[in-house]
């Protein structure tokens, strides 16, 4: 499994630029190998991580998954 590093705020700062979703990045770097995505401050501690899988079904899963979580934390927050 390869492992990628990426600093988060300059991730999120290249998606909101370039108007585009993070679903759709993962998407493309899918080729068959699953990866580890560490997102990391910028001292390079761990924020969080993300298992990207080997396919673009198992991806849609997860985007559902996280998009429905994200929206009961959202309104447990109201």
């Amino acid at each position: 499994m390869k492992n990628i590093q990426i600093k988060a705020s300059s991730f999120f700062e290249l998606l909101k630029a370039k108007d585009t979703s993070m679903w759709e990045v993962f998407a493309q770097m899918i080729d068959g190998e699953e990866k580890e995505i560490i997102f990391l401050d910028e001292d390079e501690k761990v924020l969080f991580n993300y298992f990207l899988p080997d396919n673009l079904e198992k991806l849609e899963h997860d985007r559902k998954t996280f998009a429905e979580q994200y929206t009961q934390k959202l309104s447990g927050m109201n």
